[in-house]
């Protein structure tokens, strides 16, 4: 998993897939309990930005279904 201490800026390279199983990791590790509150939070932040990234990507890829079927149904 990467470092909680990296910054969130990084999130907006990964891929679906990869925001989506470093998310599962971040909540893994938030379930066992971190050992510092710095700790948890860092990763409760790195959580918040892999989720939106994952948004993000579902957000896009039902537009383009969309369009799709717009497109189908215009023609």
């Amino acid at each position: 998993m990467t470092e909680p201490s990296e910054t969130v800026a990084d999130v907006a390279s990964l891929s679906f897939e990869q925001a989506r199983d470093e998310l599962v990791a971040v909540v893994a590790e938030l379930e066992q309990g971190a050992p510092t509150l710095e700790h948890s939070l860092a990763l409760w932040e790195r959580g918040e930005a892999l989720a939106a990234r994952c948004e993000q990507w579902l957000r896009g890829a039902k537009q383009r279904l969309d369009d799709a079927r717009a497109q189908v149904e215009a023609s």
